[in-house]
């Protein structure tokens, strides 16, 4: 399959309205704490808005709930991995991505038959405190060689600048996260990122 090299990942239904009518393709709803009938809404307005705009939604973590309000793109990481039910996702025609951050954990996620495979984090970053070093160019070129022909996604403090490099490693999609919801004017910073993305799609 192929998959938008722009890939956003946001936390909520209202960042979704506002940044996919820009133009973004592919985005993944990452919502940490929120009841289940919260989540259930967000995940029904941010599918619906998605369809209105052409845009490939993508779950994490909530697999249940993606299976339940017909979703169709789920992301795990290793920890969510081991505890869902992968026949109820392939019964459910459901695509899995998968986070990866060492060699166990790449061998664990080829294993599961995913759409994608994460790779992260690529440059130091600022979402979460990370127990991996930064992976660096050299391993999404060592990853890709793995994994291919399954698409490669690339995370961890990507920025417009950076992105030439990790396409040229190999990467098939960059995500990002705070260098879209914390710059000043996320709307430009989105549009900037569509436009450097343009040439690899």
């Amino acid at each position: 399959m192929k998959l938008d090299p722009f890939y956003l990942i946001v936390d909520s239904a209202a960042w979704i309205e506002r940044l996919v009518p820009l133009g973004v393709r592919l985005v993944q709803l990452r919502i940490k704490n929120l009841d289940e009938d919260g989540l259930r809404a967000e995940i029904r307005k941010a599918k619906a808005l998605c369809a209105r705009h052409h845009c490939q939604l993508v779950v994490n973590d909530h697999w249940r709930l993606a299976i339940e309000e017909g979703c169709d793109f789920v992301h795990l990481g290793q920890e969510d991995l081991q505890t869902a039910n992968l026949l109820e996702l392939q019964a459910a025609g459901i695509r899995l991505g998968l986070s990866t951050h060492d060699h166990a954990e790449l061998e664990t996620a080829m294993a599961a038959g995913p759409a994608y495979v994460a790779l992260g984090p690529i440059y130091p970053t600022i979402l979460k405190k990370m127990k991996w070093a930064p992976q660096g160019l050299e391993r999404i070129r060592a990853w890709k060689g793995r994994v291919a022909p399954i698409p490669l996604i690339a995370i961890g403090g990507l920025n417009p600048e950076r992105l030439d490099g990790v396409f040229e490693a190999g990467a098939d999609s960059a995500a990002v996260v705070t260098d879209v919801t914390l710059n000043p004017d996320p709307e430009a910073r989105t549009r900037e990122w569509i436009e450097k993305t343009e040439q690899w799609r």
